[in-house]
């Protein structure tokens, strides 16, 4: 469960955070190698910068299909895009909204604020032709 909100008396966000145990094994995997491009389907997703941590990263993400520019990306909760971040080792979690609230592709930008230093996987759900997909990239940030 995790709340994300700004209280009246700090600058930033707090993100509060709980660890709900579940009964199984538990085997965490290595992250992919680092990357500026995803591949979902058919499309072609890629970041145009690194994340720099306690700092804002205006990330450009750019959808292609079949190497032609997507300029038709349709809403999905309300924006063309949304960007999830988690921190490796405690999963952190970063929800975040696109700059652009209606531009419709191929490219959509997001300011990240990823709190620390370190490894990060990233997830962008995007809509198109009727579907949601979502590309995955993993990201250090220095």
């Amino acid at each position: 469960m995790f709340a994300d909100f700004r209280p009246a008396d700090r600058d930033g966000p707090v993100i509060l955070g709980l660890d709900v145990p579940v009964a199984g094994m538990y085997q965490p995997q290595p992250l992919p190698e680092p990357a500026m491009t995803a591949h979902v389907d058919q499309y072609t997703v890629s970041v145009d910068r690194h994340l720099v941590a306690g700092h804002t990263s205006r990330l450009t993400l750019t959808v292609s299909r079949h190497g032609v520019p997507v300029t038709d990306l349709q809403a999905y909760l309300g924006a063309h895009g949304h960007l999830i971040a988690l921190r490796a080792g405690d999963l952190t979690y970063l929800h975040v909204h696109p700059q652009q609230t209606y531009v419709a592709g191929p490219a959509t930008s997001f300011d990240v604020e990823v709190p620390t230093a370190g490894a990060y996987r990233l997830f962008l759900d995007f809509a198109h032709n009727g579907a949601v997909r979502t590309a995955q990239f993993s990201a250090t940030a220095s």
